[in-house]
Parts: C-alpha cells; sequence; structure tokens
C-alpha cells in the first residue's frame, strides 16, 4: 500500500505526509480484515487520497463496488471532478487498468422528462396557498427556464444548474422515488437522467453519493445504491443526524388534502372526499394543541390520526394495483397519487404507534408538534423521528458493510467513544492501531455481518498548532444571556477585529447576534462588515476571501463551510458554547433516555453536540500550512464550568490564554508580519 499510495501523490504532484501514510495502512488493513475503522484527520492530511487508494484497489481486486458516502454537494464535487479523475490516471500503470467511478444522488435531484413532457401535475404538500401575482411570474419564470435547460443538459442533475431555483419550482420538474413509474412502465425510460445515472453507478468501481442515500438504502429498505461490501463515509460526524433525517416523518393538514387531492377523479369520489374531511379536522385539532414535544397522543388528535390512516389506506385500496395499465398520464397520475397516499398512511400508523410503551424513555419513536410560517401562514405540523439511530446503524450499515468513517472532527474529548455510541458500535472494544501492517495480503478472516470490532485511529495534522495557533478563552466576560450579545461582549468584539485589522470570521449561535454584532461594529470600525443574509453564502465568502480587512458575520452554515486560506482569515470568534436549544424535542427526549439510564444525558447529548460544532468552527482558522492567527471562544463558561475540559478537550491544541492584553498583542504583530 504504501508503494501505492507514493505513486499515486507522486503522479497528483502533492506531498506525501506521515498522517496520510499511516490512514492508509489502517483503511487497507480494515478492507482485509473487514474490522470497521473511525480515522481522524486533520485538514491538510490528504485524507481523501488516503482512503481512495486502498478503496481503488480493494475494489478492482474484488467483484463489488465501495461506496464513499459524504455529508456536503462540495466534497463530492471535489472527488468526482478532482480527486477520482486524477487517481484513475496515475494508478493505471500501477493495477493494470484504470479505475472507473460515478456519482449517485436520489432521484429527486434529476431532471425527470417523463414529467415536463407529460400533462401530469403535481400538488405540492406543503403550500397550497395561493401566489400574488408577483409569485406565480416568479414561479413561471423559473419552470420555463428548467424546460429550456432540459434541453440542453446531458446530466440533468440540478447542481449543475447555475443559479438555481427554488425547492417549489423543482418539484414540477422532478419526481420523487416512490412518484417514479420505474424503467418498465416509463415510456421514455431510455433518455431517463436518473436511470443513466444508476446504470452508471452500477458499472463503477467508486461510487460517490451522499448521507441520505446511504440512511435510505441501509436503513430505508430500499436498495438504492450498487452491491457493495465496503462503505467509506467522509464527514462522518454528521452522519447521525443525516440518517435521523432520514427516518423523520411529518404529517400536516396540507399533505394530507393533497394527498386526496392527488387521488382526484382516480377513485369514487366519496373516498377521496372522506380523506379530504380528514386532512381538514387534523388542521382544526391542531389548532388547540400547544406546539412541542408530547409524552401522550392527545385524544382528538388520537382519533383524527386514526381516521386518517384508515381512509389513506381505503385511498390506496381504490387506486388498486392494475389502474396504471391505460394512458401513459394515469399511470403517471396514479403514481403520484400513490406516493403520497402511502407517506401519509405510514406517517399516521407510526405517530399512532410510538405511545404504545408506558416509560418515554423507553419508546422508540419522539413525536412533536411544531409552528412555523410559510408564505405568511402558520402551520401547525406533527413530527415522528427515531429517539436513537444507533441500532439502526449497527445493524443495517455496520452489520452489512466493512465501514471506514473518518472526518477532521470524531475524537471528543480525546475520546471516540461520545460518537461510537451514537452509531451503535460498542464503546471499549475499539483497540488503538500499533500493530504491525502485514503486507502478505493476509485475513483476519472477521465477518462485519456478525460482529461490530473497530478501531479508532487519530493522524493528527500537518499544522504546529501550538505554533500556528492561540485559543483565547474570554473568562472576564459575563456569561451570555438570553438579551442578546452584551455590551463588553460587543466592546471585545470591536477590540478583537481592531487589532487583527478585520481578517476575522465571526460565528454566533443566532442570527439575531450575528445581526447584531455587524450592526454595531459598522458604527465603530471603518472596514467592512459582511453578515450573512446581506447576500447568498457563495458570494459572501468571496467577498471575504478577496478583501483581506473585511469581517464575515454569520451562523450554523458557516461553522462548517468556509475555507479561506491565507491572511484573509486570521481570526474566529465564536459568541457562545453551540448547545442545541434546550426546548428542542428529539436533544430532550435524548437526554431523558441517557438520564433514566443513569448516565449524564446532558454530557451525552449537549455537551457532544456542542463539541462537535466548536471543533468545526475552530477548524476554519488554519487551512493551510502557512496560516496563523487566533480561536476566541467569548463564552466565559468554556472557563468556569465543569464541562468546559471536555469541550476545550476536543478542539485541536492551540496554544491557551485567557489574557485579552496577549491576544490583542499578537494579532497586531501578526497584521504587519
Amino acid at each position: 500500500m504504501a508503494e501505492l499510495l507514493a505513486a499515486a501523490v507522486s503522479a497528483l504532484g502533492g506531498t506525501e505526509r506521515e498522517g496520510q501514510q499511516q490512514m492508509a495502512a489502517a483503511v487497507e488493513r480494515a478492507l482485509r480484515t473487514g474490522e470497521h475503522l473511525a480515522v481522524q484527520a486533520g485538514t491538510g492530511t490528504g485524507k481523501s487520497l488516503a482512503y481512495l487508494v486502498p478503496a481503488v484497489r480493494h475494489a478492482l481486486e474484488g467483484e463489488q463496488a465501495v461506496i464513499v458516502a459524504t455529508a456536503t454537494i462540495a466534497l463530492q464535487t471535489q472527488l468526482v471532478d478532482r480527486d477520482l479523475p486524477r487517481l484513475a490516471k496515475a494508478l493505471e500503470p500501477e493495477l493494470g487498468r484504470a479505475p472507473t467511478f460515478a456519482i449517485l444522488k436520489g432521484r429527486a435531484n434529476y431532471l425527470c422528462l417523463h414529467k415536463i413532457q407529460s400533462s401530469a401535475q403535481a400538488e405540492d404538500p406543503v403550500d397550497e396557498q395561493l401566489f400574488d401575482p408577483f409569485q406565480v411570474s416568479a414561479l413561471g419564470r423559473q419552470v420555463t427556464r428548467l424546460h429550456e435547460w432540459a434541453e440542453k443538459t446531458t446530466t440533468g442533475d440540478r447542481d449543475e444548474l447555475v443559479p438555481g431555483v427554488t425547492d417549489r419550482a423543482w418539484r414540477q420538474v422532478s419526481v420523487s422515488a416512490r412518484e417514479c413509474l420505474g424503467a418498465a412502465r416509463c415510456p421514455v425510460a431510455e433518455d431517463c437522467f436518473s436511470e443513466h445515472a444508476r446504470h452508471a453507478a452500477g458499472a463503477a468501481d467508486i461510487v460517490v453519493t451522499n448521507h441520505a442515500m446511504l440512511a435510505i438504502d441501509a436503513i430505508d429498505g430500499r436498495a438504492v445504491l450498487p452491491d457493495h461490501d465496503v462503505v467509506v463515509v467522509d464527514e462522518a460526524h454528521n452522519l447521525v443526524d443525516r440518517v435521523t433525517s432520514v427516518a423523520t416523518g411529518e404529517l400536516t393538514s396540507a399533505t394530507v388534502t393533497a394527498a386526496a387531492r392527488r387521488c382526484g377523479k382516480l377513485v369514487d369520489q366519496a373516498i377521496s372526499d372522506a380523506l379530504l374531511d380528514a386532512g381538514e379536522g387534523l388542521g382544526t385539532v391542531l389548532e388547540d394543541v400547544v406546539p412541542g414535544r408530547w409524552e401522550h397522543l392527545p385524544e382528538g388528535v388520537a382519533r383524527m390520526l386514526s381516521s386518517i390512516r384508515d381512509r389513506a389506506w381505503a385511498c390506496r385500496q381504490a387506486l388498486g394495483p392494475d389502474r396504471d395499465k391505460g394512458r401513459d398520464d394515469d399511470a403517471t397520475a396514479r403514481k403520484f397519487a400513490l406516493a403520497l397516499v402511502e407517506e401519509v398512511h405510514d406517517v399516521a400508523g407510526r405517530l399512532l404507534t410510538a405511545f404504545d410503551r408506558e416509560d418515554p424513555a423507553t419508546r422508540p419513536d419522539v413525536v412533536w408538534c411544531s409552528e412555523t410560517e410559510r408564505n405568511s401562514t402558520t402551520v401547525r405540523a406533527l413530527h415522528v423521528a427515531p429517539l436513537s439511530v444507533a441500532g439502526l446503524l449497527a445493524s443495517r450499515l455496520f452489520g452489512r458493510s466493512t465501514i471506514v468513517l473518518t472526518s477532521a472532527t470524531l475524537a471528543l474529548g480525546g475520546s471516540f467513544d461520545a460518537l461510537a455510541r451514537q452509531w451503535g458500535l460498542p464503546v471499549g472494544s475499539s483497540r488503538e492501531i500499533t500493530e504491525p501492517i502485514p503486507d502478505d495480503g493476509s485475513a483476519h478472516g472477521n465477518d462485519p455481518a456478525t460482529n461490530l470490532v473497530w478501531h479508532g485511529l487519530d493522524v493528527g495534522s500537518p499544522f504546529a498548532h501550538a505554533k500556528a495557533g492561540i485559543l483565547y478563552v474570554a473568562r472576564h466576560l459575563p456569561p451570555p444571556g438570553r438579551d442578546g450579545l452584551s455590551p463588553a461582549m460587543l466592546d471585545e468584539i470591536e477590540g478583537l477585529v481592531r487589532a487583527a485589522g478585520g481578517r476575522a470570521l465571526g460565528l454566533f449561535s443566532s442570527m439575531r447576534a450575528a445581526k447584531q454584532a455587524a450592526e454595531d461594529l459598522r458604527g465603530r470600525w471603518d472596514g467592512t462588515v459582511l453578515c450573512q443574509g446581506d447576500d447568498s453564502t457563495g458570494t459572501l465568502v468571496t467577498k471575504f476571501a478577496a478583501d483581506v480587512e473585511s469581517v464575515l458575520f454569520g451562523t450554523l452554515s458557516l461553522w462548517q463551510g468556509v475555507d479561506v486560506p491565507g491572511e484573509s482569515l486570521q481570526l474566529v470568534m465564536i459568541d457562545r458554547i453551540p448547545f442545541p436549544r434546550p426546548d428542542d424535542p428529539l436533544v430532550s427526549a435524548r437526554q431523558r433516555a441517557v438520564d433514566a439510564r443513569g448516565g449524564n444525558g446532558f454530557l451525552t447529548v449537549s455537551a457532544t453536540h456542542a463539541a462537535l460544532l466548536l471543533a468545526q468552527g475552530a477548524g476554519r482558522l488554519l487551512r493551510g500550512t502557512g496560516d496563523r492567527g487566533v480561536v476566541a471562544l467569548l463564552d466565559s463558561r468554556v472557563a468556569t464550568k465543569q464541562y468546559g475540559g471536555f469541550l476545550r478537550g476536543s478542539l485541536p491544541p492551540f496554544w491557551t490564554t485567557q489574557d485579552p492584553a496577549v491576544v490583542r498583542g499578537a494579532l497586531e504583530r501578526l497584521r504587519g508580519a
């Protein structure tokens, strides 16, 4: 493996690093033994090559593909457009042939030519309000543009449409997996963009996809990925949230109403009207409930859900198994109706059974009611989500394939245990990889279907964190409150920005706080202050990188999405520990379940969540080996609370201080360097 990695790095003009060599050897070992592997690899390690090289060799030597699942479109694009083409060319002389690769996304990410060409239209299940003329014309222009693009595109991939369109417009030209007629029935199947992508993936050695597709394939029971025996999960710190999202169901009055209307003339009017009435009834009863997590199902809601479940099933039966043998438009309309009716039936049934166990801490699902504003209208929605996805991941992901998980942030508080619990891996059974890696190709014979043996490995980072960065904890500031940023914190932000001469990224726990800080700084400092929401996030990041003396303030998407190496970013400010909201239904339910088992729910759930985000936010500072700067934590609780040690232990090993004068002096010297 060492020789193969060296050949790849040399051909690509890179520099081989010790951490990259360690990771590649560990991945190669995991693929031979069938034991799972979690690798923390800091920015700049070259982890993509470290897992791709052994994955490519494994795929070429075996009969099944290797799946690479990522969380972000940016990384998928990097792998498919840059890393894999160059790697295939570099490894061809060593392996005897060039490895093949493909990207595969969910069906709804591709244009549906049949939907564009047919007269069938789908109801929007979340918004049935009439639009004003401006909105209608804007939507119409986007749909017209999509039809024009359909004549030119060779992939039909939504991500290749620049600038993009709204979700509402995209729904007019796409279908979900449930709505799709299937290759056997669709009259334009030979030209289907999604089918072309699936066929390409089926013939590829390496298939790049996203966490959602991985979750659907492994957990939802639908085989959407090619046969595989190895999965590499990059950006693995996001895996649990993405899997939870896929496993979460939502039901609104509008969804039920849309399902009934989709049935339209396809079933007896009395049957569809009954479902329509039930949907309106759900809207009425939800007006009288309190939003938040439910400990029991309100009687009126329970009756209405039973009615919805039964009437949705009646519509499903009335649609019948053979009603799609007529005209293409009839088959399409029936498929649209089936998709939404089945979803309504399944979610209603799941909501009804969520309270079967008397002890809330042992219930497999969590139910809550939310209230949001959609197009100036208050919408109440019911949600049902798994209390934990650990069991699902253990049996349906780790129990079926060899899994390699990697990210710059996996070891929290110096241990992999926090995330191992969430993944369903046995805590305490991991072993640090210290034994020599044999080169004879021998395997240990472990079967991933019958064991959950795993190893944890931290290959470090090429950055000298203690020399390149300072961690400043502002212990002197008052603890953050609920009434916005304190005057003392605003003064602290101004002082740090002035010392750095701009060059600052402000990461805030809320958009309100980001806007407050931006408005205050604009009144006291002459430099350019950019704030999320002023323009698209991508445009703001580009402006920030181009203007050395600017600052950029924002919230969650900036914590993980900014890559600005060089002197434009020398100060990262974090306003408060990013704990989840205490009234978050899933968080509170998960904490209670841990407490009921004798554990510490706060540390296991909320502190782990905060540690992940803090590590990701701090990771924005050093993006290249020549970068230097300061991470400023403006929440004094990091220094004063008992859990502060766990949070600090999850951050890179920066040199640490609590002295504001020391930090400002360092920033001033760095600015003049």
